[in-house]
């Protein structure tokens, strides 16, 4: 099973006068880890490497930012993998000692980072996320309310026309005894949504 990890760790190399300082935390897709990249480089104005690597919602990304191609943001990645791990980014900020490593001690720093920094890092398992979306009559709606409540989902969207739209997310392992719940006590007033309406816009 796929594992995710709970927070954000951090660990720090100094190779031949080379700092390589890096930190592994849960993200959930590019444009967020492109996000603290970016925030990375306002930390660390001096730095002569950003390099980053990603697993998440299907994507994955290896940025070698002006290292020689294939010596970081490649590993980086390549340690996320045989971890099996998922919504997780790596990133490593490298401050140049003055004595450079070549290709292969390049690809070793990397790497070492990035695995002793997960190996102090709390991995917990990946819970795949579902998106369901109904209609229903306004009397009904403080009773799905409750029953989104009671099964532990996170209430997303709702809008108020002739009917009432709610959207919510559930780990897909709930959800098919949510949708049953449901679909058994509202008797047939149940209208779902394979898409949020684009003129249901949110209250």
């Amino acid at each position: 099973m796929a594992q995710t990890l709970a927070q954000a760790t951090h660990h720090e190399l100094i190779i031949k006068k080379s700092r390589f300082i890096c930190c592994v935390q849960p993200m959930a897709d590019r444009a967020s880890a492109q996000a603290y990249v970016d925030s990375l480089w306002q930390e660390h104005p001096s730095a002569a490497h950003v390099c980053w690597a990603l697993l998440a919602s299907g994507q994955s990304a290896a940025v070698d930012d002006g290292e020689p191609s294939g010596t970081a943001g490649r590993p980086m990645l390549e340690v996320l993998r045989h971890q099996e791990l998922e919504g997780v980014l790596a990133t490593v900020v490298r401050y140049f000692g003055g004595v450079k490593l070549g290709a292969g001690g390049l690809v070793r720093a990397y790497t070492d980072a990035v695995a002793q920094a997960l190996l102090k890092a709390e991995k917990v398992p990946l819970q795949r996320m579902e998106v369901l979306q109904c209609s229903l009559p306004y009397a009904m709606e403080g009773w799905l309310r409750r029953e989104l409540e009671l099964a532990g989902a996170t209430l997303r969207n709702v809008a108020h026309q002739s009917m009432v739209h709610l959207q919510w997310s559930i780990p897909q392992s709930l959800s098919a005894e949510l949708i049953a719940r449901i679909n058994e006590g509202g008797q047939g007033r149940i209208a779902w949504l394979e898409h949020w309406p684009d003129s249901a816009n949110s209250d």
